[in-house]
């Protein structure tokens, strides 16, 4: 009877599959040495594994080529990165050095917009989107880089928006407009509140829009938050939208852009599948159908992917430091750290990431639970892939067994508070960043150790700034 945790996985899953391979008994991801690392740095442990940005962004845009291709589609498509899914400035360099654009949703993002523009990092012809509802912060920040010359496109939220842009801008500026869709029906409100309602979009642009000299209308912008997904609910969405597209652009010529925005699935299993190839294609062809119907030339495709472009990149570290046997059937192992402060996705929305262990493959396995280490019964991860189970080498006193979340490169620094004060004061944890030399070599280094007690003292207020403590 094969009862090792390899023979486990060998026969769940299709493996070694696609970044993860298993070899000398341990755990490789994107042919990383997962095991050297966390021996070099200890856990708790994040890392960010760099080349796997500019893969994500040249997988996008072959996507898009053969669907073009395929459906004949006149037009282009470009690739906007949104910074909210990851503000560090070692995303933002290696997005960049793509060639891809920006699109914010703050004012502090056009701040670094403008530091990438001052270190040339950002060409002065890129064009930056801006979404969001804006505040006069908001407003002045985008003024201003508009004011400067730079390409920069605000998407109106709400129509109040417009007469504020007009205000603050004094130059000839293109605008886009975001349409409110429909949320899908698990949520408790029908209607996002970020956009212009379908039914208003037309009488906005005929009131207001088309009388301004300044703004000209260059896109309709199309968010769906579950992201792109083969269901019924985004087809019907993508359908009214590109529809009112098509009704919009016969009143106004300069109109020639569909900004999609919500991302591609992000891989939560070793289970996982999605057909971009067909899914792309698939929204592709539909547009040009649509245009073809009402007679109007297919838009310009520009597409926003955050999570897609850097969920990827990252992956999250854990030992087991304990387990508690609470019953006959619950084995609790106990991690040196937090799910709730490191992992808050997990948490707050439920999210699931791809969990494995990264040694000990050829022990014989068993269910637990897995427990983090604040006072809050909340602070707990439970696998689906499993079905509802976790399963893992068994746990021996006094040997090292490590587990590593995958494809955790986006939001969760944000929504954690990086270098903030954690739940139950439980530290951020070390950051290290890893790249390719030229020569395929392996290159890291760390970006953040792990947060300090007199850190958190000093955030606290119990110490002045830099002041340390006596030991």
């Amino acid at each position: 009877m094969k009862t090792h945790y390899v023979d486990l996985i060998e026969q769940t899953f299709d493996f070694p599959k696609d970044e993860f391979n298993f070899q000398d008994g341990k755990l490789t991801w994107n042919e990383l040495p997962l095991t050297e690392l966390i021996e070099k740095h200890g856990t708790p442990l994040r890392i960010s594994y760099l080349p796997k940005i500019g893969e994500k962004i040249d997988q996008a845009r072959e996507h898009f080529r053969k669907a073009f291709k395929e459906h004949k589609y006149i037009g282009t498509y470009t690739y906007f990165y949104c910074t909210k899914s990851n503000h560090f400035n070692y995303i933002i360099d290696k997005v960049l050095e793509k060639g891809v654009s920006l699109e914010t949703s703050s004012a502090y993002d056009i701040e670094i917009v403008e530091l990438m523009i001052e270190r040339g990092k950002l060409p002065k012809d890129a064009t930056i989107l801006c979404n969001g509802y804006k505040d006069d912060r908001y407003i002045r920040n985008i003024a201003r880089l508009a004011n400067s010359g730079f390409k920069v496109v605000p998407i109106i939220d709400n129509m109040g928006e417009l007469n504020r842009l007009d205000e603050a801008i004094n130059v000839q500026c293109d605008i886009g407009i975001r349409i409110a869709a429909e949320e899908a029906p698990k949520f408790e409100f029908y209607t996002s509140r970020l956009g212009i309602g379908y039914k208003d979009i037309i009488p906005f642009y005929m009131r207001n829009v088309s009388k301004q000299r300044k703004f000209k209308l260059k896109l309709m912008h199309f968010f769906i938050n579950t992201g792109i997904s083969d269901t019924a609910y985004y087809w019907n969405e993508l359908g009214k939208c590109v529809n009112v597209y098509c009704d919009l652009k016969k009143l106004c010529p300069t109109l020639d852009t569909l900004d999609i925005g919500g991302g591609m699935p992000i891989k939560n299993s070793l289970n996982f599948s999605f057909d971009a190839d067909y899914m792309i294609g698939e929204i592709v062809g539909r547009i040009k159908d649509i245009c073809d119907e009402n007679k109007v030339q297919e838009p310009n495709i520009y597409s926003e992917f955050g999570s897609f472009t850097v969920s990827d990149c990252g992956a999250t570290f854990f030992s087991i430091i304990d387990q508690k046997k609470q019953n006959e059937k619950e084995r609790w192992n106990m991690i040196d750290g937090s799910f709730m402060t490191t992992l808050p996705d997990t948490w707050a929305i439920n999210k699931r990431f791809i969990m494995l262990p990264i040694n000990n493959w050829e022990d014989e396995y068993e269910r637990v639970f897995l427990g983090g280490m604040t006072c809050d019964s909340d602070d707990y991860y439970n696998s689906e892939q499993h079905v509802n189970a976790i399963y893992l080498p068994k746990f021996r006193e006094g040997r090292k067994q490590h587990i590593g979340f995958f494809n955790t490169g986006a939001y969760q620094d944000s929504l954690g508070g990086f270098g903030g004060i954690q739940h139950c004061l439980i530290p951020k944890p070390k950051h290290v960043l890893l790249d390719r030399a030229a020569d395929g070599s392996l290159v890291d280094w760390v970006f953040a150790e792990e947060q300090s007690s007199e850190r958190m003292m000093e955030l606290l207020g119990y110490l002045p700034q830099g002041e340390l403590v006596r030991k």
